[in-house]
């Protein structure tokens, strides 16, 4: 396995990250940069305080998110933390201002099966075969840094990338999951007085394929040591960005591939 040579935080800064991170998350704060002493600056540190956020959680991985890198400097990977993966028709989420959230559509890649590190790379077909179900998803995102121009990718990076979590919709066919390089998306807020109000995009996946970040993910964490579980739920991309909507009811429409609707409940 690699060694992570370029870390240069102890594990008691990571702890100190970790612990803030984890406050801000649960208050639904937005604070300033990490100070100095544990603020990361390269990928290893950024990577090991994630880990540490999932320890100082006492919680285990629930899931992934992550994306073929599209610049060699921006490895896109973090850890969602267990409790915050939801299926039903209520999501419970962190406003991110009074009445409105913040959300992704994606497709979600459900682990039928572990994934043990080891020294030798995943096949594309064992990769393949691990996975027992995709689903139409949205990723939860939460902001908990304050607006700063002197913020970097690392920092978002130790953050989990804006995570809050997922929410898992129907299923879909593997068939459909692997061929979803553009899918335009409806989202239909329902709003009290039970006026429909229709927002579409033109969606297309980052990497034009949404399962192809799972290859990349398994061995690009594989090879740092990491193992995934059976259950874990795997995200790889949003079709349309970051998308504010209501804290209401909300219908998303995946074209030609189905439609649902979650109703969101501020925390």
């Amino acid at each position: 396995m690699t060694d992570n040579n370029n870390q240069t935080l102890s594990n008691q800064a990571c702890i100190k990250a970790a612990q803030e991170l984890l406050a801000r998350r649960k208050n639904n704060h937005r604070g300033e940069m990490l100070t100095a002493d544990c603020r990361p600056t390269n990928l290893d540190d950024a990577l090991a305080i994630q880990m540490t956020t999932v320890k100082e959680n006492g919680s285990k991985i629930e899931g992934w998110k992550c994306l073929v890198p599209l610049n060699p400097e921006q490895m896109v990977v973090a850890p969602v933390l267990e409790g915050t993966v939801q299926q039903g028709a209520e999501c419970l989420v962190q406003p991110t201002q009074p009445g409105k959230t913040l959300i992704e559509p994606e497709v979600a890649f459900i682990l039928g099966q572990d994934l043990p590190a080891r020294e030798q790379a995943y096949t594309e077909q064992e990769i393949d075969d691990a996975i027992v179900s995709c689903h139409m998803a949205l990723e939860l995102l939460q902001r908990r840094y304050s607006p700063n121009d002197d913020l970097v990718f690392f920092d978002n990076l130790a953050d989990c990338l804006l995570n809050q979590g997922i929410f898992i919709g129907p299923e879909i066919s593997k068939e459909q999951a692997y061929q979803a390089s553009e899918i335009n998306i409806d989202l239909t807020t329902i709003a009290a007085d039970g006026q429909p109000e229709t927002k579409n995009y033109d969606g297309k996946h980052p990497n034009l394929s949404a399962h192809k970040p799972v290859y990349w993910l398994i061995n690009f964490m594989r090879n740092r040591g990491v193992s995934f579980k059976k259950g874990q739920a795997i995200i790889t991309g949003s079709y349309a960005g970051a998308i504010e909507v209501p804290i209401d009811t909300t219908e998303i429409k995946y074209q030609d591939l189905g439609k649902y609707q979650v109703t969101f409940k501020a925390i």
